[in-house]
This record gives structure tokens, C-alpha cells and sequence, in this order.
């Protein structure tokens, strides 16, 4: 399953939910991706290798809000909250990685199962799934 078919089934889960963390993460990768698409020059594909970078430069860009509204102090203590979730979850994947030493795809399953069992209570297997599929390249 690609990752923008991944994002599909998880958005639908998320408003089954109201998960409103999970929407609005979801629809800003997807708006981000209609960014990039629309840019003058793009001729690429629409496929994992675009979604990976979008991913990867929208969690460093919400990395660094998050700082920004941190130093704000109570003011900012929602909006922290809000992109602390999405950051949370690429940490707990990075770590579980490592502590496996995952390398493939075909350990998915692997990475998956150690961080539901082990990883913080209540994450969502869902999306824990989307992002290790994800860090090891599947498709």
C-alpha cells in the first residue's frame, strides 16, 4: 500500500474518531504535497519518494515551530501540545528502530509489535505502522 493510500484509510479512521490531532496532521501533508505538485517546474511523480520528503521536511518545520512556541510560554502551550504528537511518534519509530537495528521493510511487522507492546500506552498502531513503514522504505 503506498503511503498516500496509508494516509487515505488513516484520515478516514481519524474522522471515525474525531481525532482531530491525527485530521490535522494528516490534511496539512496533503496539503503540503498540492503545494509542492503545483510548483512551477515540478514534473516528478506523486509517489512515496515525494510523500517521505514532504513527511520528513514537515515534521522538521513543526520541530522548529514547536520551539518557537515553547519560548511563548503559556500562550503557546496548545499549539506545543499539538506538534509534540506528531514528533513524539517519529522519536518512538527512530528509537524502536534502532533497538532492533531494523533495516528492511520486512521487518515492519517487527518494529510494530515491539512499540505497541513496549512503546507509550494509547499510540496509535495505525499510524505507528504508517511512519515505520515509512523510516525503512517500505512502500
Amino acid at each position: 500500500m503506498s503511503i498516500q493510500e496509508e494516509l487515505g484509510v488513516e484520515l478516514r479512521d481519524a474522522m471515525k474518531a474525531r481525532d482531530r490531532a491525527r485530521l490535522d496532521v494528516i490534511r496539512q501533508i496533503e496539503t503540503e504535497v498540492s503545494k509542492a505538485k503545483s510548483e512551477p517546474g515540478f514534473s516528478g511523480e506523486i509517489d512515496d519518494a515525494l510523500y517521505r520528503t514532504i513527511i520528513s521536511a514537515y515534521s522538521k518545520k513543526m520541530d522548529k515551530a514547536r520551539d518557537e512556541f515553547a519560548a511563548a510560554g503559556e500562550r503557546g502551550a496548545e499549539a506545543v501540545a499539538k506538534l509534540t504528537f506528531e514528533i513524539d511518534y517519529r522519536e518512538v519509530v527512530r528509537i524502536a528502530i534502532k533497538e532492533l537495528q531494523a533495516t528492511d521493510a520486512k521487518q515492519l511487522g517487527q518494529v510494530v509489535g515491539h512499540i505497541m507492546k513496549n512503546g507509550p500506552k494509547g499510540m496509535d498502531g495505525a499510524t505507528v505502522k504508517r511512519l515505520v513503514n515509512e523510516a525503512l522504505g517500505g512502500d
